[in-house]
């Protein structure tokens, strides 16, 4: 199986951090003064770091990979230190990877190596994402006036991102609405208040594989369907600022200048932020 990896060159990575914030999986750190790769599981080789290390230190390789092996991550992680390890574990915790998380506990403790005191006799099937803890929302009732009926603003289909033909009729010189899976479920007049007079797509930048593909077409929507705007919406868990991040890099890859705005929903379904950036 084919595989692109990200290769850091530590002798050219002077730690200057501008590489981190625009590695969308979350899968960079700056630890011990050097860029670390804390976890190639999460890597999805799209390449969004490479032209952001003013070094040079940071390479894609394409390689026939195996299979995703715990161990021998380790393997490779603990030669990093304490601080690479515990960065390791928090993101395998972080990302509700329980299963990793219990291979590599079960391999430092094999090998005499220190286990993180947040980490010892601790329950492992009750930790993850910040964003995907269950939370119970409360809110009071409201009945809408007899007859009253909302109509749907959508006006076209498909729109999950994967599915959607990025120079469809629909997107010529659209405003487009780019939304997070959960934005429409949390906010109770989506339609009315945001989607109404744009085009929709939606995906889940924390589940959905081949991000490249959605980079790819988001350009192809600027730059070949002309849109003339682009509205992000996003949830307020860390996970999500993924898609955002995907739209500025698709603007920048198009190679035009359109106006970009963001609308940030938090858990209770209430706006947190709507600014132009």
């Amino acid at each position: 199986m084919k595989r692109k990896i990200v290769q850091i060159d530590e002798a050219k990575c002077d730690g200057c951090g501008v590489c981190v914030p625009n590695c969308v999986e979350g899968a960079l750190q700056i630890i011990d003064g050097k860029a670390r790769l804390i976890s190639d599981l999460f890597c999805d080789g799209l390449g969004a770091c490479l032209g952001h290390c003013p070094q040079g230190a940071i390479t894609i390789e394409e390689r026939e990979a195996e299979l995703y092996d715990e161990r021998k991550v380790m393997d490779y992680i603990v030669k990093g230190g304490q601080n690479v390890i515990l960065a390791h574990l928090k993101h395998l915790q972080d990302h509700n990877e329980i299963k990793f998380l219990k291979e590599a506990l079960e391999y430092l403790n094999e090998n005499n190596i220190p286990v993180p005191d947040y980490l010892q006799n601790k329950t492992l099937h009750h930790v993850g994402c910040p964003g995907s803890r269950n939370q119970e929302i409360k809110k009071s009732v409201v009945a809408f006036e007899s007859g009253e009926k909302r109509n749907s603003q959508l006006t076209h289909w498909p729109i999950q991102l994967h599915l959607i033909n990025p120079t469809a009729v629909h997107f010529h010189n659209a405003d487009i609405l780019l939304a997070a899976d959960c934005c429409a479920f949390s906010y109770g007049d989506f339609h009315y208040d945001f989607l109404n007079g744009k085009k929709l797509a939606i995906a889940c930048p924390k589940l959905d594989t081949g991000k490249e593909i959605y980079l790819k077409k988001l350009s192809m929507m600027i730059e070949e369907a002309n849109i003339n705007s682009l509205t992000v919406m996003i949830m307020e868990v860390p996970c999500c600022r993924g898609l955002l991040q995907l739209a500025q890099q698709a603007i920048q890859l198009s190679g035009k200048d359109i106006p970009l705005k963001v609308v940030v929903i938090s858990i209770q379904g209430e706006v947190m932020m709507e600014d132009e950036i």
